[in-house]
């Protein structure tokens, strides 16, 4: 293998991706985009749901009660409509996501010491939200009791009932429980693909349809060789666009990575290894751009959005989606982001993703190789 004619084609691959305004907006501009994107407009938390509540006891315990229940980061009271018709028509409209009827009466039951009912309408559209929509009205409604509860001890002359188990709760490892702590990490997987891997599917397809693959044929040089040549201009554009994302996650977004930037930028290495391989087998096996680049958006892209625990959850899926998992590299890559963003691990921990990833990285370009010995280099 010599250096020499390394330089040579990775020299020609530069002079060619300066030439190409196209190749260099997707390589800087559209992972610059996907952070912005993705740090500020995707969301996993769930806070200031819209909430409509139609108070027709008008008394200062429902007053009270609605105050309380604005005053959670949870809920944000945007409107107290006069009739159920009204609060009907505000969820259809998708102008609330809750709706709460307090009955007349409400305070005169409690008073009494009766049941008091309260009824909570929640938008089951999207389950997850729903779900915990749920979970946070159940946990207002209980301290509401537990507030009348000790009123009432207190009334009558009596000590706070302790309850027999206390949880002691502790958040490890992303502690605000803010999901861009997990998001923007798992951004840069997404960005190696799309610029490791997209833009590396067109590389040699691009050399077939121009017809000057023939050419290359006849020049002395080996499958390693091209191989490398080809790649190594993708490699640093793809390294420099993962410090970028490093330092925009750290200054936009706050999320310090807590374990070693070394080891971080070793498992990026790898990673872009195997991207860079994976969309070059794409362009030799392929010839042709648009095929390509639409295979290596169904290959590479999507699984490493949907399939990688980026997302969606793995635990969540069948158990045929779940063994396809643990062929997406983006999977591995992900896991030692975690590791490295959230969890201060070190490689002990996490040398079984490095593994699998050198490993594929290997197959990858053995399996490049062997395919451009095959077309005569």
């Amino acid at each position: 293998m010599s250096l020499r004619k390394i330089k040579a084609i990775a020299r020609k691959e530069y002079y060619h991706l300066i030439r190409d305004f196209r190749s260099l907006y997707l390589a800087f501009f559209i992972p610059l985009l996907l952070i912005l994107l993705f740090g500020y407009a995707l969301s996993l938390d769930v806070d200031r749901i819209p909430t409509a509540v139609v108070d027709q006891d008008r008394t200062p315990d429902s007053r009270d009660f609605i105050e309380r229940l604005h005053a959670s980061v949870y809920f944000n009271v945007v409107s107290c409509p006069p009739s159920t018709a009204e609060l009907i028509r505000l969820l259809d409209a998708n102008k609330a996501v809750v709706g709460i009827v307090i009955p007349p009466g409400w305070t005169a039951k409690l008073k009494a010491e009766k049941d008091s009912p309260l009824q909570v309408i929640i938008d089951g559209s999207d389950p997850n939200y729903a779900g915990n929509t749920r979970a946070y009205i159940t946990s207002v409604v209980a301290q509401w009791n537990r507030k009348r509860l000790v009123t009432f001890l207190n009334r009558h002359g009596r000590r706070p009932i302790r309850v027999p188990v206390q949880a002691q709760i502790r958040v490890w490892f992303n502690e605000e429980l803010e999901s861009r702590n997990f998001i923007v990490p798992g951004i840069i997987a997404i960005i190696i693909m799309i610029v490791g891997a997209l833009l590396t599917s067109l590389v040699i397809a691009r050399e077939y349809e121009n017809g000057t693959m023939e050419t290359i044929r006849s020049l002395p040089i080996q499958g390693m060789e091209f191989f490398f040549g080809k790649a190594i201009c993708y490699f640093f554009i793809t390294l420099v666009d993962v410090l970028v994302a490093i330092l925009m996650g750290q200054v936009l977004f706050g999320v310090v990575m807590r374990s070693s930037f070394w080891l971080m930028i070793l498992a990026s290495v790898i990673y872009i290894w195997v991207a860079l391989s994976l969309g070059l087998l794409i362009s030799v096996k392929t010839r042709s751009q648009l095929v390509a680049n639409q295979l290596a958006i169904l290959l590479t892209y999507l699984p490493s959005l949907l399939l990688s625990d980026f997302v969606f959850p793995q635990q969540n899926m069948p158990q045929v989606l779940k063994l396809i998992t643990r062929m997406v590299p983006a999977t591995y890559y992900i896991d030692i982001l975690n590791g490295l963003y959230l969890r201060h691990l070190a490689f002990p921990q996490l040398w079984s993703s490095f593994a699998i990833l050198s490993v594929m990285g290997v197959i990858l370009s053995g399996l490049n190789i062997r395919a451009l010995k095959k077309e005569g280099l």
